[in-house]
């Protein structure tokens, strides 16, 4: 029976972490101790030992866990001056913690939890022999503590800085009931079969080579079609709804991007300005690889006069930008460097605003009803501590996207000051098969970047006026989304986006002609065919296929080149009896519908 717990989650697992820590230090009495956080589902703590760790030291620190909570341990705090804390710490020769005290003295945070008043005073938490600075809260005594299974170990540089010594991250999982994390468990045990990276390897649909650098993503034969297959409908459906197409360059002057405050705001996840030697006499320019594709889109928009007649100009865009995510965050396709985003840009007036998002919300939702995600959760994204533009611009910003989501009826939490440098955002996360959460939709209003680019338009008094903007990206990266597909359908695509549809498999080599003709018709009709010529026995072929979980396998031998129907293999195994004409009709039929 599982025993009620009065904390927090998140109390429960920082608690946790501290648990961990001191079954570190009583196995590795030398441990150097960074941060130690809550995060998703769970916890971490980094640490600097000479020694590597493995994962037998990670099942005797979970055997040191559980002997601590059936000590009924005390966590055990104190308050102290910021010099007495330092003491401590030397001490205790704990040199990371001295430097986040520092930190606090000098500039009154830690740039770890954010900004803070200047302090003066400090906590810290004991737990056996392990001490900590800390705020807490936590809870009473280790036996309060939940469920837990210490995870993983990996690598973390020292404050997410690469210029700094490279700690040894010990990931750990905890719940409040041991069936809450069981149920988790299997849910990553689910997760690990789904692996967009083990299966698109084993269906040959992308690689990520380290020879042309991490994060950028090479796409094979079917991975591109599958990419095409989805970049042609969503930009049907985008001129469906009153979207301009624009193709912009992947570089510009570094000019551009001070002027509308990337260069200030966004520097980090930037790659290194490109500094050209000019041989002519002409001066010597600094472009910069582009992040977003915002500036190019506004200077199409700046090349005419505008009247508010023209208003709404809604401009798209499969732009590929570049950020430079450091290395400990890059995943497969679901975090790359360089990716294609569905961007878009609209540009109204005040008066358009409020309808603008509303469609944009319904457009988004439709769309991922079509791909297959019908769950999701939408968080509103505030003004965050650091921004740009006017407090009554962003005040109505902000109105304008609860309105469009109250209008329509849909639950939304709030993302207190979670919004971008240059104005507020809503946040889509669809739910896959199994229940996990990815961010997908971006809507997001702008005051900032007209002001800074000056834009205007026209009214109907003849006056200039500044338009809103707004950015959106319904899909979001789609090397992510895919990635995000591939885990959702365990790689078996429904048949309008499988990069295959048809797999024909001749007997022998006296069926290869029909099986030709056969692809030739089926083909005609842009159904995507493979024909499998190779010298295998036919049973061998149909393994083939279905490891590449071709929705079908048709199977041509005396039978099927003499008689008047086909015999058809689906995905799941079931055979079926079909016309030629009655198998096209019933492909075409599931591609125009989108059946999932």
């Amino acid at each position: 029976m599982n025993k009620k717990i009065r904390y927090s989650i998140d109390t429960i697992r920082h608690s946790t972490s501290h648990l961990m820590a001191a079954a570190i230090l009583e196995l590795f009495p030398a441990a150097k101790f960074g941060i130690g956080p809550t995060i998703e589902n769970g916890f971490y703590y980094d640490i600097d030992v000479k020694e590597k760790i493995t994962s037998e030291d990670l099942k005797q620190i979970t055997t040191t866990m559980k002997k601590m909570i059936k000590q009924k341990l005390p966590f055990e705090k104190k308050k102290l001056s910021i010099p007495q804390a330092i003491k401590l710490f030397n001490q205790t020769k704990q040199p990371y913690k001295i430097e986040l005290l520092e930190d606090i003295s000098k500039r009154g945070t830690t740039k770890i939890t954010g900004k803070a008043d200047k302090q003066e005073f400090v906590t810290i938490y004991k737990l056996g022999n392990f001490i900590d600075l800390c705020k807490g809260p936590h809870v009473k005594t280790t036996k309060d503590l939940g469920s837990f299974k210490i995870s993983k170990i990996a690598g973390a540089y020292w404050r997410g800085s690469e210029k700094n010594k490279m700690l040894t991250r010990i990931y750990g999982i905890g719940f409040k009931t041991k069936d809450d994390l069981k149920k988790h468990i299997t849910k990553l045990e689910q997760a690990a079969k789904r692996d967009h990276r083990k299966i698109g390897q084993a269906l040959d649909l992308f690689q990520i080579n380290e020879n042309i650098g991490p994060g950028l993503v090479l796409w094979h034969p079917k991975g591109a079609i599958l990419k095409k297959t989805i970049e042609d409908y969503i930009l049907k459906e985008y001129m469906k709804n009153k979207y301009q197409l624009v193709s912009t360059p992947h570089i510009a002057k570094l000019n551009l991007w001070e002027t509308s405050g990337h260069n200030d705001f966004y520097r980090e996840d930037m790659f290194p300005v490109m500094h050209l030697k000019e041989t002519d006499k002409e001066a010597k320019e600094d472009y910069q690889i582009k992040p977003m594709n915002c500036p190019f889109h506004i200077a199409i928009f700046q090349n005419q006069i505008r009247s508010y007649r023209d208003l709404p100009v809604r401009y798209t865009e499969l732009g590929t930008v570049y950020r430079y995510e450091k290395s400990g965050v890059l995943h497969g396709i679901t975090r790359v460097r360089g990716f294609t985003q569905d961007d878009a840009h609209i540009f109204c007036t005040k008066d358009q605003l409020d309808e603008e998002i509303s469609k944009t919300i319904s457009f988004a939702l439709k769309l991922l009803k079509i791909f297959g995600f019908k769950e999701y959760k939408i968080c509103l994204s505030t003004q965050p501590k650091k921004f740009v533009g006017s407090q009554p611009n962003w005040n109505k910003s902000i109105r304008a996207l609860k309105k469009a989501l109250k209008k329509q009826d849909i639950k939304f939490e709030i993302d207190k000051q979670g919004g971008s440098f240059y104005g507020p955002k809503i946040d889509i996360k669809i739910k896959d098969s199994i229940g996990r959460e990815w961010q997908c939709t971006t809507i997001q209003v702008d005051f900032n970047l007209p002001q800074k680019f000056n834009i205007c338009y026209i009214d109907d008094k003849g006056k200039k006026q500044e338009p809103i903007m707004i950015h959106r990206a319904l899909l979001g990266s789609l090397e992510r989304f895919i990635g995000i597909l591939i885990e959702h359908y365990t790689g078996a695509f429904p048949v309008w986006l499988s990069p295959i549809q048809v797999y024909i498999a001749p007997v022998g080599k006296t069926h290869q002609k029909a099986a030709s003709a056969l692809a030739k018709e089926l083909e005609a009709q842009d159904i995507k065919v493979q024909i499998d010529t190779l010298n295998e026995t036919i049973s061998y072929k149909i393994r083939k296929a279905t490891k590449q979980k071709i929705p079908y396998i048709l199977v041509i031998g005396d039978k099927e080149t003499k008689g008047r129907f086909l015999n058809i293999r689906t995905r799941g195994g079931k055979i079926i009896k079909l016309t030629l004409k009655q198998f096209i009709s019933k492909i075409l039929k599931q591609i125009k519908n989108k059946t999932l």
